[in-house]
């Protein structure tokens, strides 16, 4: 649906001799381009390590983050704690993941390195449970901010899809305005695909952002226009990397220059 609004938008524009000058078609796609990013609310951010654009009103302000394994979710999670803790916020981590057995203590080692505290109780295997007492705790002893993680699954696998609706609910019964980010990992290299798991999640959970993960391999990472032309939903950062400081927010400008280049 986009490539084929892309191409139209540059037969419209360009008359036959602007179409054999590779720059004039470059300029078009880059104009529509912007102008898709900008439908989305994607605002350029104003410093590298800028959380500006996330919801921290609330306190605790809370973000539900979702997503198929292996996306990066985990570390993304672990990346956007250190983010915060370095900008002096109380932060708290809910390790919502009870299916997959490793997921608690690979959460831990990256609570661990972002210095933030983890809420991952051994014996509450409802994720649900797990995200209403963190909040609980959360909002009793003055945390600035809980990111919940949550189970890996596929966009195709209903029940776990119903299930994922159920942790939002327990959270609004604390504060009706909770989860005030719900925000979806998506990997860079999966191109259509996904795109058809942020349409599934959005459908499901209603999302307000994306963080785009392994930008810094050979991925254009082009699912960010399909994403924002049909959902427009905001790209809020970009993982670069492996270390805990490898997200930056996302850059518009700088995406799209990168693209065309």
């Amino acid at each position: 649906q986009t490539v084929e609004q892309l191409l139209e938008k540059v037969k419209l524009d360009l008359s036959r001799s602007d179409k054999k000058d590779l720059d004039n078609i470059k300029q078009a796609l880059k104009q529509e381009f912007m102008s898709i990013l900008n439908k989305a609310s994607i605002i350029e951010p104003e410093s590298e390590n800028s959380l500006q654009y996330l919801n921290l009103q609330a306190k605790p302000s809370v973000w539900m983050i979702v997503g198929v394994n292996g996306a990066g979710k985990t570390t993304s999670i672990g990346k956007l704690a250190f983010l915060a803790a370095s900008q002096g916020k109380k932060v708290m981590v809910a390790a919502g993941d009870t299916f997959r057995a490793a997921a608690g203590a690979q959460l831990k080692v990256w609570s661990d390195r972002a210095q933030v505290e983890i809420y991952s109780p051994e014996n509450v295997k409802d994720p649900g449970a797990v995200a209403y007492e963190a909040f609980a705790k959360a909002k009793s002893l003055g945390f600035d901010l809980l990111i919940v993680d949550t189970a890996g699954r596929l966009h195709t696998q209903v029940p776990l899809m119903e299930e994922l609706k159920k942790v939002k609910r327990v959270m609004s019964k604390l504060d009706e305005s909770a989860p005030h980010e719900t925000i979806i990992v998506l990997d860079a290299n999966s191109g259509q695909n996904a795109l058809l798991q942020a349409k599934e999640f959005h459908k499901s959970v209603g999302l307000t952002g994306v963080i785009v993960t392994k930008m810094d391999g050979t991925a254009k990472g082009g699912v960010v226009i399909g994403v924002a032309n049909e959902l427009a939903i905001p790209i809020r950062m970009i993982g670069v990397g492996e270390k805990v400081t490898d997200l930056r927010p996302f850059s518009s400008t700088e995406f799209v220059d990168s693209i065309l280049n």
